[in-house]
């Protein structure tokens, strides 16, 4: 643990906790995975067995995808391992979709040479009143196995670890507890609604936890990075369990770049020692005092500088005065009402070329609605100046339709329609629903109908912002369509997909979602193809002429200082991307974005928007209504 002071290099630690960034989940994922291969192997040599305490969700998929690769190739034997997982849902069958125990042997068990008698994962069909019993059998066979030797942890939003939510205390065992309102919203994709997802839960306490010999915290992605902020550098709180881990002697926290963000390190390194400053890290600096003072940038004074850690760069650079007018005009800059450039004049100090006009321009959307929920406005500003606008939906959406939307649209169709078959539609599919078993997928008729009511939904929202039919393609890149939450990895035909469509468009501007959000979501999955593309593409005549934009998924903000561009919106047309987004009604029950007092698209559109303005309006510069915000990515 650190003291939270000093270090020997004199530099102030802010983190309670060791913890170690990497640059990709993958990469910080086979570190986690050869640890414990290292463990195994060690206690192999001398015939002990090995106890590990184990995670589910998206964070430690690629850490168990490496302890197969290593079991595959390079003999490691889990004979003498023997796992406790840390929670289940209750009520929960095995056999359904979201089971951890379907999880665990999808992702792990099926695949390695592990005895069943040595797999543990905390029953989700036991009579209720036999739980109290159960959960103190389940710790007493953790202590006779010998004790967890390492303890695998995600993360969630309110800084549970396990299903330990706020208000856990230190001391508690495994046992049956009531699901926090937030942990709920964040499982309702994966259960396909809110009102699915499971009240209770089974977990380990945080005593349980805490008495593991070592503990990997690991986390992955923007969403998790001010939560690690609170569990790393904050007071120890019960309103925060993993700040527990504040008091356990060998605890690791391993973070990719995003989780890691807003770590004060990361975040503003000025106040953590000297730093090696360039430009970027000039504006990042310089915008954050301007906010965290509440001050315009033009306001700003040496005392100011000197008192937040950044007096080097007065010294580097000369006074506030220069340096602040500086960093005004790099800001003022970013503005434009013209996201393809304005003919006939001086781009010098724009953020896009006046020439070629009008543009082809591409924007690719991860599902339908990411593009007028993420960029409404600079979509129908972009049409509204003439250039040609393309829009690629990567994937079909369809998971994101629940099933009584569905079945509204069928019982329309089957009214509606003269065709025999087609009459039918709403009686098939109420009847393939009624007969559905725990953990079976859609059938394949009902997922061509959520597909195609994504696609009406897409393509009226399109020509609402003037963009024609014929412009509108929609991918159905295949690492999507496994009809659950959970993704295939990228092939060699999603990046086909995206090649042709870039290759057949030709553009001088493409934008893309540019949030990380998740190592295993769609996002990340969408941008990675794109970027993959234009990077085998680099030697093509045109691409140097093309333009990358990166906007913001709904749920993830944009750092004013990370906006390379930014198109402000008049009310009326923050109103008209509103009606844009009312096109796409199937969706319902999406996570709720921190801070929002509703998860309606628009309202959490408007916020984002809103306090994009609100942020340029505090740095000194024009009032605006609402700004959306872009990054330019570069080969």
């Amino acid at each position: 643990m650190h003291n939270g002071t000093f270090d020997e290099t004199g530099q102030k630690i802010f983190e309670k906790i060791d913890a170690s960034i990497f640059s990709t989940a993958s990469e910080a994922s086979k570190v986690v995975a050869s640890e414990i291969a290292n463990l195994i192997r060690a206690r192999n040599q001398t015939g002990q067995n090995t106890v590990l305490g184990l995670a589910t969700g998206s964070t430690p998929l690629q850490v168990y995808s490496e302890l197969v690769r290593i079991h595959k190739e390079e003999n490691l034997s889990f004979k003498k391992v023997i796992t406790f997982n840390l929670d289940e849902y209750y009520p929960m069958h095995p056999e359904e979709l979201q089971s951890y125990v379907r999880f665990m042997h999808e992702n792990l068990f099926d695949k390695i040479e592990i005895p069943e008698e040595n797999i543990h994962i905390p029953d989700g069909t036991i009579p209720k009143e036999d739980v109290y019993e159960y959960c103190k059998q389940y710790e007493q066979k953790i202590d006779e196995a010998g004790g967890l030797d390492i303890q695998i942890l995600g993360i969630g939003r309110t800084g549970h670890i396990g299903f330990n939510e706020p208000g856990s205390l230190a001391k508690t065992r495994t046992r049956l507890v009531t699901l926090d309102e937030v942990t709920r919203s964040d499982a309702a994709a994966s259960f396909y609604g809110e009102e699915r997802v499971p009240r209770q839960a089974i977990t380990m306490g945080v005593g349980t936890i805490l008495k593991a010999r070592k503990i990997y915290l690991i986390a992955w992605g923007e969403p998790k990075a001010k939560i690690i902020k609170r569990a790393l550098e904050g007071e120890v709180t019960e309103q925060i369990p993993s700040t527990f881990l504040q008091n356990h002697e060998n605890t690791k926290v391993i973070l990719d770049e995003a989780a890691a963000s807003e770590l004060t390190r990361r975040k503003t390194p000025w106040l953590v020692g000297p730093c090696k400053w360039n430009e970027k890290l000039i504006k990042k600096a310089v915008t954050w005092l301007s906010l965290t003072l509440d001050k315009p940038i033009l306001k700003l004074t040496d005392e100011d500088y000197n008192q937040n850690g950044m007096s080097d760069i007065l010294t580097e650079y000369g006074p506030a005065y220069n340096m602040n007018i500086h960093i005004f005009n790099k800001v003022q800059h970013t503005i434009t009402g013209w996201p393809g450039g304005k003919p006939n004049a001086d781009d010098s100090n724009r953020p896009e070329r006046a020439e070629p006009h009008p543009k082809k321009v591409l924007v690719f959307s991860p599902h339908p609605a990411d593009d007028v929920v993420s960029m409404g406005g600079t979509l129908m500003r972009l049409v509204e100046h003439g250039h040609k606008v393309h829009v690629a939906y990567q994937t079909s959406g369809d998971i994101g339709v629940y099933d009584d939307e569905a079945l509204r649209y069928a019982d329309f169709i089957s009214h509606y329609s003269d065709d025999e078959e087609e009459q039918k539609l709403f009686q098939n599919l109420s009847e393939t629903l009624a007969k559905k078993e725990p953990g079976d997928l859609d059938s394949e008729q009902m997922l061509n109908l959520k597909s195609n009511i994504r696609k009406v939904e897409a393509r009226s929202a399109c020509r609402y912002c003037g963009i024609p039919d014929e412009q509108v393609s929609f991918l159905h890149m295949p690492f999507y369509e496994t009809g659950r939450v959970r993704k295939s990895p990228l092939s060699k035909k999603d990046l086909e997909l995206v090649k042709d469509v870039i290759l057949k468009v030709k553009p001088h501007q493409i934008f893309a979602a540019g949030d990380l959000s998740d190592p295993h979501g769609t996002h990340r999955i969408c941008l990675e193809a794109v970027l993959t593309v234009l990077r085998n593409l680099k030697d093509e005549d045109w691409i140097d002429d093309c333009y990358v934009w990166l906007y913001r998924g709904i749920w993830q903000d944009i750092d004013v200082s990370d906006i390379d561009m930014a198109v402000p919106l008049s009310p009326d047309e923050r109103l008209k991307k509103r009606k844009a987004i009312f096109k796409h009604t199937s969706q319902k029950d999406q996570p709720k974005y921190p801070g929002s007092v509703s998860n309606e698209f628009w309202m959490v559109a408007d916020d984002k928007t809103i306090k994009n303005a609100r942020d340029y309006d505090r740095l000194g510069l024009a009032e605006y209504d609402s700004i959306e915000g872009f990054s330019r990515w570069t080969l």
